[in-house]
């Protein structure tokens, strides 16, 4: 059998390793020498939908049904889709063009429980893709989208077929226009944001859960006088488990400030009513911030403090 010597071998090793990396290229050079990802003209196929967008029924022009932002993620490869509509439904979809199939898929979900697999390709400008799902009698239903650009913006199509693509039934007919802050007034705005700020007031009176959920931003912050910090999750434990009862929650000196797609709320509030079995009843000035989404209006800061005494004002 032959004999290896441990510190030789470590040392011809250590040797090859050293001439290795002063002959050879190093690996961060070649990976930087390399096309991005994604680059091909390809993968641009569809960047004609990527936008901030209001949606429209093109049946009813006048009449927005959806908020829809479109914008590309992970170095330019995927296209996300964040719908959210006019009716609670939201939906977000990632497409991608698969070089190995050269066709485009596209994967979307919503907060419905519901998934759709689409995949298909360019034609003729336009990005078509099609997918297949049960009805609820166990028929398969063939469904084909269109997304065409047009002078006015995108438009979205689709229709369906229980009878394997012989007949085809109208689904939606959808309008892209570009979302634009400028076209809404000021005043609309303020009169907006001082309606949502008057209604969360309310909500929080009857301990309405939904209505609060609806308006909080997920990531909302209140800070008190006092520097306590309550978080979204905070205040929706405390309205469900009905803690605190109220027999006032009224605000009085509103005022709305706008900053593009940023409001101010300030106002004078009188809360009264038992927390935790004891009595209250106190006057605070609060101010809220609220942001403007693709869903609307969102709560997302609070401040609230007691009046200085009228000598230290």
């Amino acid at each position: 059998m032959k004999t290896v010597k441990r510190g030789a071998s470590h040392l011809s090793l250590f040797t090859a390793l050293f001439f290795v990396s002063l002959t050879s290229t190093p690996v961060w050079s070649v990976e930087s020498a390399k096309s991005p990802p994604c680059a091909a003209p390809e993968y641009r196929q569809f960047d004609f939908w990527i936008g901030d967008w209001d949606v429209f029924d093109v049946d009813n022009p006048a009449k927005q049904v959806a908020r829809v932002h479109v914008d590309l993620i992970l170095d330019g490869c995927v296209l996300r889709e964040d719908y959210q509509d006019t009716e609670g439904h939201k939906g977000q979809s990632f497409s991608i063009y698969d070089a190995s199939r050269r066709s485009w898929h596209q994967s979307w979900v919503t907060n419905r429980g519901q998934v759709l697999q689409l995949n298909g390709g360019l034609e003729s400008g336009d990005v078509a893709l099609s997918a297949s799902e049960l009805t609820a009698e166990g028929k398969e239903k063939q469904i084909r989208g269109v997304w065409k650009p047009v002078a006015e913006g995108v438009r979205e199509t689709a229709v369906t077929s229980i009878d394997g693509g012989k007949n085809w039934e109208p689904w939606f007919d959808l309008m892209f226009r570009p979302h634009s802050a400028a076209k809404e007034s000021v005043s609309d705005d303020q009169k907006t944001v001082a309606g949502l700020d008057t209604e969360y007031q309310a909500a929080v009176k009857r301990n309405d859960v939904m209505t609060m959920d609806r308006i909080l931003s997920d990531d909302f912050i209140l800070v008190t006088g006092r520097g306590k910090i309550y978080s979204k999750a905070d205040l929706l434990r405390d309205a469900r488990n009905g803690l605190d009862q109220y027999e006032h929650q009224e605000d009085t000196e509103q005022t709305v400030q706008i900053w593009g797609d940023t409001a101010v709320v300030t106002a004078k509030l009188w809360e009264k009513g038992i927390e935790n079995g004891e009595t209250f009843n106190y006057t605070v000035w609060f101010s809220d911030t609220y942001v403007r989404t693709p869903a609307g209006w969102r709560y997302v800061f609070g401040q609230s403090s007691l009046p200085l005494p009228k000598s230290a004002q």
